[in-house]
């Protein structure tokens, strides 16, 4: 691994496509299900298939197979791989969440995120100062309200004086346009019973359709405090359509929407739900409407469903655990595509580097840079600060 004057970070990718917009038989991606070594149209890559030369009599021994060719070569000197390298991680690349909770005076630590805190309004606005600083493009908002501010509709999401509209007009204040502002969209963070939309009495099941009216209302609060980008992430069928519909009627024709459009129910999520002072009522989950992590085909389902009805940019959460989904999507769809290196990828770097086991920082740029590999155009991760300490122009 190494870094040169352009900023960049690369990791030697021999067996990877060069081209994140190619189809899957030029690009040699794998299509859903299917191992590129199990295609028909994919010959196998080894030494028998390298062609003789063509400037040797007809017979003659071939001289571009060992030691004549040597794939060595490419990699001598930190110059030279950074010159060949075929995936890139910059701070342009770069995301950071950030949470910001109403009534606390200072920065409180979050124990399973060492180094994140939740912030008060003022140093949330500081911090994305700092992060602009440091070339950092993107920042998105978490709000964590008052415990005795959460209700079972989650109405302080949407309120204009809610904890996440306060602190979207402080950034925007605070940055202006030299940073893009984005704002999740849901109600976990806000209702009393911890899911991501409002619960049926009868059933106990989360009522999707009753659930996309008060995303609407959230997202024309966030708009009106100042959002660039709106992040629905409560994976309810139809929420992008919803939002959309909302902020084009209001005239937020330039709002933005990132859809979390292949979320899955995952076991990575801990240490957000900590941060985010999150707990699903009697000992529930989200496997009813996130997305199942067995399941690859569906993803891509879930992503044309969510471009069709007006997403600007998809998202696949989390990242490592599924780089071939983000490679799907990438092939599929030609919107951005993000990635959401997610609080448990996080942590469990942070924990390992605590007790000296890896090079922490070392092992963050690899993860990431996989992540772009993989097709991702940006990531979302809380290595955003340091890594562009690291790699910033």
């Amino acid at each position: 691994m190494a870094a040169g004057g352009t900023g960049a970070v690369e990791i030697n990718n021999n067996n990877s496509s060069s081209s994140d917009h190619a189809s899957p038989a030029s690009s040699g991606r794998a299509e859903p299900g299917r191992h590129p070594r199990n295609r028909p149209d994919r010959p196998a890559v080894g030494w028998s298939t390298v062609p003789d030369d063509p400037l040797e009599p007809s017979g003659s021994a071939s001289r571009t197979r060992f030691p004549a060719t040597r794939p060595r070569r490419l990699r001598q000197t930190p110059a030279l791989r950074r010159l060949v390298a075929e995936a890139r991680l910059s701070v342009d690349d770069l995301v950071a969440p950030l949470f910001v909770a109403d009534g606390i005076e200072r920065p409180h630590p979050i124990a399973s995120l060492p180094g994140v805190v939740q912030h008060t309004v003022d140093t949330v606005a500081t911090e994305v100062k700092r992060l602009a600083g440091l070339g950092v493009p993107g920042v998105i908002l978490f709000g964590v309200p008052r415990a005795e501010d959460k209700d079972a509709l989650g109405t302080q999401a949407s309120h204009p004086d809610g904890i996440t509209q306060r602190a979207l007009r402080a950034v925007r204040d605070a940055v202006g346009d030299s940073v893009v502002v984005m704002a999740d969209c849901c109600l976990d963070e806000f209702t009393d019973h911890g899911h991501c939309g409002v619960v049926d009495p009868t059933t106990g099941q989360v009522d999707n359709d009753a659930t996309l009216p008060l995303y609407a209302e959230v997202a024309l609060a966030q708009a009106a405090a100042g959002a660039d980008v709106i992040a629905p992430s409560g994976m309810m069928d139809g929420q992008v359509g919803a939002i959309r519909a909302a902020l084009e009627g209001s005239g937020f024709h330039s709002t933005a929407v990132l859809a979390y459009a292949a979320k899955y129910a995952s076991a990575l999520y801990g240490p957000f739900r900590e941060a985010a002072s999150v707990t699903i009522a009697e000992g529930g989950d989200r496997k009813g409407y996130q997305q199942d992590p067995t399941n690859r085909r569906e993803a891509l389902v879930e992503v044309a469903l969510d471009v069709a009805e007006g997403a600007d940019m998809v998202m696949v959460k989390p990242a490592l655990p599924y780089l071939d989904v983000i490679a799907d999507v990438r092939n599929a769809v030609d919107v951005p595509v993000a990635a959401y290196h997610v609080s448990g990828e996080y942590a469990m770097v942070m924990a390992a580097a605590e007790r000296g086991w890896i090079d922490g920082r070392a092992v963050a740029l690899e993860q990431l840079t996989a992540v772009k590999r993989a097709g991702a155009d940006f990531v979302l991760t809380y290595f955003a600060g340091e890594l562009a300490e690291v790699i910033g122009g």
